[in-house]
């Protein structure tokens, strides 16, 4: 067998770039019903500055006013749960990374996009890309993301590259067409397939150890599309998927793509996890009307004491929050069992609490879903703080997401030292 290095691997091919092309010729096999949604959209981005954030008056969970920072979100109050007041496992930590998405920074610990994407196929729910991670410029600044499996995970940064791995390109027409020319076209693929996994598993051998996880994950992918071509699936039915447009070289254009696509792969049903990062833990580049700089040393640590910019950093950010539930909420199911948001938890998850000083002692949530459904919306929005009683920790949101979508067994997530009721979702949030 042929011994293949680093530089033949890469000249050779990419794995996603080479597989793109198969994700057409998978058939999506219905899932089981387990929750009272099916998805789950994790918005995430850097703490904020609590006073820019906390509604500007409260006289009860249902009689609040928006602060101007959350303006934008109050178009969508009957859709919202707006929670506070909850420290992470580790408040102390300068940086969230993994501790936003996974409750605790110890060990190996798994976000929880990771989690429910392990538990839903254990299920039964069999989706394509069992999680998606997508954002622009995820590393910079030699920064983290809020996603992790034993060691930090990598997004998706290109949007035309995330749009090739969730749709692929439409197959190439064959001589004379028919099941014959299928059958051999299908044949070739997995020749393809074939090839690429005995590359990959060359390629391990060469790696040091968090690579080597990381590639064994991805080997796992390449066998689920091995087992779907040996199925015989046929060509995804999911409409005209739209592929990305504009200058995608600028971070928030690139992650405003990144949102579409990631509505439409759970309009296709590609997927049932899916995140969106804006930027790293340590740096993103704002390049917007008005607004101009690094939203972690500029906007955040050099903006006190009025914070004008991060501000208007964070009105924009509240409004592509809520461009993303209102297209959930225009996109009909394709079995008409209601709208896309009827059937999916969008959750704005931060890294840190209070940003400006790096701390986790206040980590805040927006979660967004329809009405009547997981969530306990109400007509004026809804804003809890604190959970109440118990270790009161943020981990307890997290578990939230897992029960919506029908993951009640929480064992191998968040703190294994929380127990009893405080390794419960929070009731006052939905249930």
């Amino acid at each position: 067998m042929i011994k293949l290095s680093r530089r033949q691997f890469a000249k050779s091919a990419t794995a996603g770039l080479i597989l793109a092309p198969f994700y057409q010729m998978l058939q999506p096999v219905p899932a089981k019903a387990a929750g009272k949604v099916k998805r789950v959209l994790l918005f995430c981005s850097m703490g904020t500055s609590p006073d820019l954030w906390t509604p500007t008056r409260v006289g009860g969970p249902t009689d609040f006013s928006f602060s101007a920072a959350t303006a934008p979100l109050a178009k969508i109050k009957q859709h919202l749960v707006l929670i506070e007041g909850l420290p992470s496992g580790n408040p102390g930590n300068g940086h969230g990374a993994p501790d936003g998405l996974a409750g605790t920074g110890y060990g190996n610990a798994l976000s929880v996009d990771q989690f429910l994407g392990d538990r839903l196929k254990a299920a039964g729910v069999n989706a394509q890309i069992p999680t998606l991670l997508l954002g622009a410029e995820t590393s910079a600044g030699g920064g983290r993301t809020m996603f992790n499996r034993g060691d930090n995970l990598a997004t998706i940064s290109s949007p035309d590259a995330a749009f090739k791995t969730v749709f692929g390109a439409a197959p190439a027409p064959t001589a004379g067409g028919g099941p014959a020319g299928d059958d051999k076209r299908l044949a070739r693929r997995k020749r393809v397939v074939d090839l690429v996994k005995s590359e990959v598993t060359q390629l391990k051998g060469v790696l040091g150890k968090s690579q080597q996880q990381k590639m064994e994950m991805h080997l796992q992918s390449i066998e689920q599309v091995e087992n779907r071509l040996s199925s015989g699936g046929g060509a995804i039915s999911c409409g005209s998927a739209k592929a990305p447009e504009g200058n995608l070289s600028d971070t928030l254009i690139a992650n405003m793509a990144h949102l579409d696509i990631a509505v439409q792969a759970l309009a296709c049903d590609i997927t049932r996890v899916a995140a969106v990062q804006f930027g790293s833990d340590q740096s993103m580049a704002v390049d917007l009307p008005g607004l101009k700089g690094d939203q972690h040393g500029g906007f955040l640590h050099s903006g006190a004491p009025n914070f004008e910019q991060l501000v208007k950093m964070e009105i924009w950010l509240a409004e592509r929050f809520v461009d993303v539930v209102e297209k959930l909420k225009a996109t009909p199911e394709a079995d008409g069992s209601g709208s896309l948001l009827d059937n999916t938890i969008v959750a704005w998850c931060r890294d840190m609490g209070d940003a400006v000083v790096h701390n986790q002692q206040n980590m805040r949530f927006v979660l967004a879903g329809g009405e009547g459904k997981y969530l306990k919306t109400h007509a004026n929005g809804r804003y809890l703080k604190g959970a109440g009683g118990g270790a009161n920790r943020h981990e307890r949101v997290l578990l939230n997401l897992c029960e919506a979508v029908g993951v009640t067994n929480f064992s191998g997530f968040g703190d294994p030292k929380l127990t009893g009721a405080d390794k419960t979702p929070i009731a006052a949030v939905g249930g």
